[in-house]
């Protein structure tokens, strides 16, 4: 497979601290890559050195065969979208006109641009007759976001870089956004270079997953090989932990109200999570011999145990 990203020999250091150290790795054309680690891992800083934000301390970062520094970086941005965690819509712009920022500043026509936009609306589900004269005020959280990621994909860049872009959403809106994502990355065939601290995200969206740990890459290989043939105590304790537990559908039973109707049905000692596939596309959810649970009570719930 060709290699659209490498990384040969790059550390990075800020002052004294070593943030990245002795990475190398490749990143091929097409695949849906995930950078995955705790906090302060380098991940972020990885992902930056491909469009430039910052420049590795030692080595080189390669582009479709070419050093990054050796690009001029504004024609290399063109080509590289990037979705972070907060999207930042122009506000005083609807969103059609927020989709075709770039598609406008690379000089598209007009029908061009708007046929673009039209198609990526419809693409995710946000009917443009309904949604295009909207701005971003009238959207809800789920709505920017997908706008965001619309908008970094509009001038069909080689690359799409995603920085935590799910880490701030509950999660029957993440779940809704993964399996946007995934259907996007299955449709339009880009390269994706995604980072999170979730490894239960990592494993279901990517082809690959690199972990790193102290600026250094642990194991590099697709989620089964993760799973099966950890590397190292840290790779297989971190597998672990992030595997959540909601408990049990049974535990929401006295806190949320029901009601008998016909809905996509669960059992009640399924766990809570597999709730969330389902509440991204149906309000409510029957649980057998129950009753019905309401996809916002839900989420008040998981909400309230985090306080």
């Amino acid at each position: 497979m060709n290699a659209i990203v490498e990384f040969r020999e790059v550390g990075k250091r800020y002052g004294e601290k070593n943030v990245i150290s002795g990475l190398n790795l490749s990143i091929h054309e097409g695949e849906f890559f995930v950078m995955v680690g705790p906090s302060g891992c380098g991940k972020t800083t990885t992902l930056k050195m491909i469009n430039a934000l910052t420049q590795p301390s030692e080595g080189d970062v390669y582009f479709n065969g070419k050093r990054i520094k050796d690009y001029d970086i504004r024609r290399l941005r063109h080509r590289i979208g990037y979705v972070l965690q907060q999207i930042a819509l122009f506000p005083t712009m609807t969103v059609k006109q927020n989709i075709e920022l770039i598609p406008d500043i690379l000089g598209w026509s007009k029908s061009e641009r708007s046929r673009r936009s039209g198609e990526l609306l419809e693409m995710v589900g946000l009917p443009p007759a309904k949604y295009a004269a909207r701005y971003p005020n009238e959207l809800s959280g789920g709505e920017q976001q997908r706008i965001g990621i619309l908008r970094a994909i509009a001038a069909k860049p080689d690359v799409l870089l995603m920085d935590e872009p799910f880490s701030a959403l509950d999660p029957i809106s993440r779940n809704a956004l993964q399996e946007m994502v995934a259907d996007i990355h299955q449709r339009l065939g880009t390269t994706i270079v995604f980072v999170t601290h979730n490894m239960n995200e990592a494993q279901r969206l990517a082809s690959r997953i690199a972990v790193m740990q102290g600026g250094r890459l642990q194991q590099l290989g697709t989620p089964e090989e993760l799973q099966s043939q950890p590397a190292n105590e840290f790779v297989r304790s971190f597998f672990q932990s992030e595997t959540i537990d909601y408990g049990k559908i049974s535990q929401l039973t006295d806190l949320l109200p029901l009601s008998r109707d016909d809905m996509p049905e669960l059992e009640a000692d399924a766990a809570i999570a597999d709730l969330f596939p389902l509440l991204g596309s149906h309000p409510r959810v029957r649980i057998r011999g129950v009753g019905e649970i309401d996809g916002s009570r839900v989420f008040d719930y998981l909400h309230s145990r985090q306080r």
